[in-house]
C-alpha cells in the first residue's frame, strides 16, 4: 500500500506510522491549495493509493484539497482526520472523502480504515467490466460491505421498525459507515420513520449520473443525525415504475463498495426487487409477528431457503409483537418454524410512540425490554460502542 500523510502533528504521524509499520510517506507543514502542490513534493514518485489529510487546522482547506484529488486523481482514496465529522460529514462526502478518522482513533481503527481505503483505490483502478454482479456471502465482508436484508413474507410485522433501529444502532457503533435502503419501492416509509425529508429518493439514485458514478450517488444520500445515510423510497408508487431488479442490484453493489454496512428494508414477500437484494445479501433478518398466518408464511420462506441452500449460516430470526394470551406461545412458534428464534421483541407502547415521532428507540436510548432486544440484534453485527473514560467512539465513513 502507498500512503501519503499530510500533517503538522507529530503525534498523528507517529500513530499512522505505527498503524502501517512505517510504510507511510509523511509531508510536514500546512496543507496546500491544490493536489499538484502536494504531489510535487513526492519528487516524481507514483501518485499514492491513499492520501490522509489532517483537517484539524483547517477543515475548509482540507475539504478543498480533497475535492481537488477527486478531480485530478479519482483513483486515490482520501481520508480526513477530524473530530468534526458531524459538522463536515456531508461536505466531506460531496468532496469525495472516503473516511473521517478521529484524531485520537486507536491504532486498530486506523488500520481498518487504511486497509479499506486501499481496497477501494484498487477497485477504482479496475475496469468497470471486472466488477462482480453478485456477492458471495462467504466473502462479502472481505470484498465489500456487509449487506443485511430485513425480510418477511407478509406485511404489518414491523420490518421498518426493526430496519431503522438496526441501522441506527449500527451507525452509533460505526458513524457514517452505514446506509439504510428503503426497498419497499411503492409504499416504503423509512423517511417518515426517521423524520427525514430527503431531497433525493430511490428513483434518482438508480438512474443517470448516480448510477454511473458512486461519488455522485453519495451526494444524493440523506444524512440522519446519528450519522446514518439513507436511500428513501419514492414519494409515490407512480415514481417506482421502471425500477427493476437489475437497477436495485447495481445500487446495492455501489453501496457495498463504499459502506461497512448496508441495511435493506424490503417489501413484503419475494418481489423482483427483494430477490435482487437477496442475491447481494450476506445476512438475512427474517421477521414474523405472533400470529398463525405470519408464522406459517415464514415457515414456507425458510423451507424455500433450505431447498435453495441459501443463508444456512446467516439467518437471524426475529419474533415481533410477542405477548402472552395471543393463542400462540414462543414455544409454539419455534415448533412451527422447526428452528430456534434468535430474538423476541415484546409488545411495547413505546414502539408506536417512537414511530409517530420519527425517532427510533435506539436513537433515543430509551430503556425498555424491546430496546434491549433491539440492541442485541445490533450486537450480532457490531460490538457495543465503548463509552468508558479515555475511549473514543469510532468515527469513520464506511470503514470495515
Amino acid at each position: 500500500m502507498s500512503i501519503l500523510l499530510a500533517t503538522t502533528s507529530t503525534d498523528l504521524e507517529d500513530r499512522i506510522q505505527r498503524a502501517t509499520s512505517g510504510h507511510v510517506l509523511s509531508i510536514k507543514g500546512p496543507l496546500p491549495d491544490r493536489p499538484e502542490e502536494l504531489l510535487y513534493r513526492l519528487v516524481g514518485s507514483p501518485v499514492p493509493q491513499v492520501v490522509v489529510l489532517d483537517a484539524q487546522a483547517s477543515s475548509v482547506q482540507a475539504l478543498g484539497l480533497a475535492a481537488g484529488f477527486a478531480v485530478t486523481s479519482p483513483g486515490t482514496s482520501v481520508l480526513l482526520v477530524s473530530d468534526l465529522w458531524q459538522e463536515i460529514g456531508m461536505d466531506a462526502m460531496r468532496a469525495g472523502v472516503l473516511d473521517i478518522l478521529h484524531p485520537s482513533a486507536e491504532i486498530a481503527d486506523i488500520q481498518v480504515a487504511l486497509e479499506r481505503a486501499e481496497r477501494v483505490a484498487q477497485l477504482r483502478g479496475q475496469p468497470q467490466t471486472t466488477a462482480p454482479t453478485t456477492v458471495d456471502p462467504t466473502t462479502a465482508t472481505v470484498a465489500g460491505g456487509r449487506v443485511i436484508s430485513v425480510v418477511s413474507p407478509k406485511g404489518g410485522v414491523g420490518k421498518t421498525t426493526v430496519s431503522t433501529n438496526l441501522a441506527v444502532g449500527l451507525a452509533k457503533a460505526a458513524p457514517q459507515s452505514v446506509v439504510l435502503v428503503d426497498l419497499d419501492i411503492q409504499f416504503g416509509d423509512v423517511a417518515n420513520a426517521l423524520n427525514l425529508e430527503p431531497e433525493y429518493q430511490l428513483p434518482q439514485m438508480v438512474r443517470g449520473d448516480a448510477a454511473r458514478d458512486t461519488m455522485v450517488l453519495k451526494t444524493f444520500l440523506a444524512l440522519h443525525p446519528t450519522g446514518l445515510y439513507v436511500v428513501s423510497g419514492p414519494e409515490s408508487p407512480i415514481e417506482a415504475d421502471g425500477i427493476d431488479g437489475e437497477m436495485v442490484g447495481h445500487l446495492l453493489d455501489q453501496l457495498a463498495a463504499e459502506f461497512r454496512f448496508v441495511v435493506v428494508d424490503t417489501a413484503p414477500g419475494l418481489s423482483e426487487h427483494t430477490l435482487a437484494a437477496m442475491d447481494r445479501t450476506t445476512d438475512l433478518v427474517l421477521i414474523t409477528s405472533m400470529d398463525v398466518h405470519g408464522v406459517r408464511g415464514l415457515r414456507k420462506e425458510l423451507d424455500t431457503l433450505d431447498d435453495l441452500g441459501m443463508f444456512t449460516d446467516a439467518r437471524h430470526i426475529v419474533l415481533n409483537f410477542a405477548e402472552n394470551g395471543r393463542g400462540l406461545s414462543t414455544a409454539d412458534v419455534r415448533a412451527t418454524l422447526g428452528t430456534d428464534v434468535d430474538l423476541v421483541l415484546p409488545v411495547s407502547r413505546s414502539v408506536p410512540a417512537s414511530v409517530n415521532q420519527g425517532i427510533p428507540l435506539l436513537q433515543s436510548s430509551m430503556r425498555s425490554p424491546v430496546t434491549k432486544e433491539l440492541a442485541r440484534l445490533v450486537a450480532r453485527f457490531a460490538p457495543p460502542v465503548s463509552t468508558g473514560r479515555g475511549r473514543h467512539r469510532r468515527s469513520w465513513v464506511g470503514a470495515r
